[in-house]
């Protein structure tokens, strides 16, 4: 017996989803743009990292995030408001502070998730507001079939859900705070990891940060 469908409202849209199913994928599922960048359709427990899928709910005091948000009969949903947008600006300021932009260099250039963002919501890509403050970690470029570059990453945590959901688990967050990374088991160079080569990482990365090599 199938499923009764939930009923909501986003953006003034009537919108059917199937029940325990987050706003997030309801209204992308409807083709309303609510920006993310760490959200997992497939994954149990959303990472909620980004902090760019805030929206409001009606009779709700605060904005919630909308891949760890469920979907609930009768709900109405706004995803843009003069809060929410303020929400969001400051959230893509703080991660764009600490990001190598260089679209022109950059093998994602014209596919890069934050490009997208950056155009749907106009948002500069280099804050004015915020100094920057990039690392400029070493390459590891060691793997014969893909390279990682830390200063592009955006810690979305999609490249190590692929690595275990492949069973490997190479890839895991490593350090607290501002020095947190996406690093190997030990730390090793990629090519001395337990890699297998499967690309699925690369795959899933929404930036620049892990990219094949050019055959």
């Amino acid at each position: 017996m199938a499923q009764k469908k939930v009923k909501l409202t986003i953006d003034g849209q009537k919108v059917e989803a199937k029940p325990g199913d987050m706003i997030l994928w309801a209204a992308l599922d409807s083709d309303i743009f609510i920006p993310n960048l760490c959200a997992i359709k497939e994954k149990e427990h959303p990472q909620t990292g980004c902090r760019l899928c805030f929206v409001e709910i009606e009779g709700r005091d605060k904005p919630v995030t909308a891949c760890s948000e469920p979907v609930a009969e009768g709900m109405v949903v706004t995803t843009d408001s003069e809060r929410i947008d303020r929400i969001r600006h400051t959230a893509f300021e703080l991660l764009m502070s600490n990001h190598n932009v260089d679209c022109a260099n950059c093998s994602k250039n014209k596919s890069c998730a934050l490009q997208d963002i950056s155009a749907k919501l106009k948002f500069k890509l280099k804050s004015k507001r915020l100094p920057s403050i990039v690392r400029m970690l070493p390459i590891d470029d060691s793997h014969p079939l893909f390279t990682y570059d830390p200063n592009k990453c955006v810690l979305c945590g999609k490249c190590v859900w692929a690595c275990e959901k492949m069973g490997a688990g190479e890839l895991q967050f490593a350090f607290r705070g501002i020095d947190t990374v996406i690093s190997t088991l030990g730390g090793v160079p990629l090519v001395d990891s337990e890699c297998k080569g499967c690309l699925d990482c690369v795959s899933v990365c929404p930036v620049g940060a892990l990219v094949p090599h050019k055959t």
